[in-house]
Parts: C-alpha cells; sequence; structure tokens
C-alpha cells in the first residue's frame, strides 16, 4: 500500500541541459545511408522554359529539379542580398560601396526607405556578405542534414566538408571556407542544417560596420568544383549536433512527523487477528522507503522510482528524496 502526498510549485525544478555529440560520415553510401540521410543537391538558375521531362534533376535520396533547388534556397536565404551594385551583403568592391555608408539607401533589397521583405536567418551579428549568383546558368551547391542528426543546431566550427576537390570549413560566423585559398565559398545556416556553395569567384572586402578591415575573395571560380563537392563518392562529412533537454527535479520530502505508520500487511499477525507483531509496536520502529511513484491530477502512475536499498524514515528530522527524469 502507498502513502500520498502533493507537491508543491517549489518542489519542481526544470532545468536546461545541452548535450554535444561529434559526427563524421565517410563515403557517399555512409550519407545517405537509411539511418543518416544527408543529401547533397546542385542547384542551377536556368533561364529556358520549365519541362518536366528534361530539366535536370538531383539528389541522391530525394529527386529534386536543380532549378527549384536553386529557387528555394534564394528565396530563403539570400532573397534580401541580390542586389549587384550597394545593397547589404552584396560583394562590395569599393569602400564606397561598404554596407552602411549610405543610411539611406543600401542596406536591404526594396526602396530607400524599405527595412527589407524577408528574414534571411543571419548567423552572425557582425556584417559580412552573404553572395548569391543570379546571373543565368550559375549553379550552387546544397548540402542538407536531418534535423534527427544536428538536433536544435549545428555547433558553430564544428562542421567540416571533404571531397576530391578540396576542404571546406565553418568558420563559426555562418561562412564556409576553402581551406586551400581561405576563400569564403558560401554559407552554413546552423539551426537549419543547411550548407550552401556559391559558384562564382568574386573580390570581397571584410566589412564591419562602416569600417573594412581586409579583404578576402568570396567564392569558387571552377564550377566543376562545386559539382565534384556535390556528386563525388568520396566525400567526408563531419560537424557536431546541439540538442537541449530538460532535466526535471521532484523534491519528495517526508516530515519528521509524516508517514510514521508502515501500511504493509507483513507487520500484521494474520493468525492473531491482524495484530501489530511486537516489533512494530516500539517506539523505535520507523517504516523504510521501498519505491516513490509520481501520479497526475487523476491518480493515474506516470512513473516509478525504487531506491537502491529501503531508506528509514527520521522521527526527528525531515527525509528529502530526490528523483530527475530527463526528457
Amino acid at each position: 500500500m502507498g502513502a500520498y502526498k502533493q507537491f508543491l510549485a517549489s518542489d519542481i525544478v526544470i532545468t536546461p541541459l545541452e548535450l554535444n555529440k561529434s559526427f563524421n560520415f565517410e563515403g557517399a553510401a555512409a550519407l545517405t545511408s537509411s539511418v543518416v540521410s544527408i543529401d547533397r543537391y546542385l542547384g542551377l538558375n536556368s533561364s529556358s522554359l520549365f519541362n518536366p521531362l528534361t530539366d535536370p534533376t538531383t539528389g541522391e535520396i530525394t529527386t529534386q529539379y536543380q532549378r527549384l533547388i536553386y529557387s528555394s534556397i534564394k528565396q530563403l536565404y539570400y532573397s534580401n542580398y541580390l542586389n549587384d551594385t550597394a545593397s547589404y551583403g552584396s560583394p562590395v568592391v569599393t569602400a564606397s560601396l561598404v554596407p552602411g555608408s549610405d543610411p539611406s539607401g543600401n542596406v536591404l533589397v526594396g526602396t530607400t526607405s524599405s527595412a527589407g521583405r524577408y528574414y534571411n536567418y543571419p548567423q552572425t551579428d557582425l556584417t559580412f556578405a552573404h553572395y548569391f549568383p543570379i546571373s543565368s546558368g550559375s549553379t550552387i551547391g546544397v548540402m542538407s542534414i536531418p534535423a534527427g542528426l544536428f538536433g536544435n543546431y549545428i555547433q558553430p566550427n564544428s562542421f567540416k566538408w571533404i571531397a576530391p576537390s578540396g576542404s571546406i570549413y565553418d568558420d563559426g560566423q555562418g561562412n564556409l571556407i576553402f581551406s586551400s585559398s581561405q576563400q569564403i565559398c558560401g554559407n552554413i545556416f546552423y539551426g537549419h542544417g543547411i550548407a550552401v556553395i556559391t559558384s562564382d569567384s568574386q573580390p570581397q572586402e571584410d566589412t564591419y560596420g562602416t569600417a573594412i578591415y581586409g579583404s578576402s575573395f568570396y567564392g569558387l571560380s571552377d564550377i566543376s568544383v562545386i559539382e565534384n563537392f556535390i556528386t563525388a563518392s568520396n566525400v567526408t562529412c563531419s560537424f557536431s549536433s546541439s540538442l537541449t533537454i530538460y532535466e526535471t527535479q521532484y523534491k519528495c520530502t517526508a516530515r519528521e512527523n509524516e508517514f510514521s505508520f508502515s501500511q504493509n500487511p507483513t507487520i500484521l499477525s494474520g493468525s492473531n487477528n491482524d495484530i501489530l507483531y511486537d516489533f512494530a509496536t516500539g517506539s523505535y520502529f520507523s517504516p523504510y522507503v521501498t519505491t516513490i511513484g509520481l501520479y497526475n491530477e487523476q491518480q493515474q502512475l506516470l512513473a516509478i522510482g525504487k531506491l537502491a536499498q529501503p531508506l528509514p524514515l527520521s522521527a526527528t528530522t525531515d527525509t528529502t528524496i530526490l528523483i530527475n527524469i530527463d526528457r
């Protein structure tokens, strides 16, 4: 039999706990296995009329049209960064075109008073370029990692993509860096598990606010390099995931004057009209706790916690048992 007591709000503490796990997948077969399901896509900016029979497709797990991949990535992540002259995030060539140098106009795509039409999931508060090729025939590469692997987001500074053409890693600020040349070659969106490689090589001034503090190159100059990252079978992908779980702690307290009598039927003598055995009538007798059950308001059992060994309840001080449940 059991004894019941209601929790107070102060008896329940919920604490977030962030868990990280590293992954490393080698070979296209490992990426596309049913357990992993990491897919790679080519995106093509096609100016021809759409023909479902002849339009180029892409993808190893799911088949998609290349032009739809291109359009989806453009709309989701780059729709505010498509003006090649002075818009925020476009390749900057001269100091006069630095984002923010003209407060009235070159902040986001739209009219001079526009505050931007879309939210493109910025990965940092720093001002940096989101270059996206818009000329006809431009090609991009996309790696899509399922949420079941990356959890809440990919840990910054943990992503690496290796193919016969070279190695790409993230800089922790949402940029993808081509290792051999240290060029910025695309962006990674940590919370979506999406890595995008752009195709055109563009000179790019690194900016912070309105001040130029260095120069680098943006993009990869050879489209075949992009295609190699997407289509090669000898490919490796590694990253660390981040998942937040919540640990709920229940404080079960029996005060010194509570639960002082055992409800275990074995302390009764069945042959003597259910009279207590002598050992249960002494002043030093104390019941032991062996199991704690958690119930909802409808008295339905939700969880059971068993102690490693019976715990005697104190008659002189409160006895507190802590139960931790992760979810």
